[in-house]
């Protein structure tokens, strides 16, 4: 699959640690989207993502943040 943005894998929940994602008690990190700028700078955090829509709730959040298509 060709993909126009970057997608992270982070097995051993590190990345999910720094983003506060993990909590004690909860074996698996939270659902969470972050929006993040090509300078690092953390544009949006969705923390309702909803699996059957996510993927237009995204794009609208991207067209809302003005960020274009590249």
């Amino acid at each position: 699959m060709d993909l126009d943005y970057p997608i992270l894998s982070d097995p051993e929940k590190k990345v999910a640690e720094a983003y506060g994602v993990v909590h004690e008690g909860r074996d698996f990190p939270e659902r969470w989207t972050f929006v993040i700028s090509e300078d690092g700078k953390i544009l949006h955090i969705d923390k309702q993502v909803k699996a059957g829509s996510h993927g237009e709730d995204l794009v609208a959040q991207l067209k809302e943040l003005k960020i274009p298509k590249k």
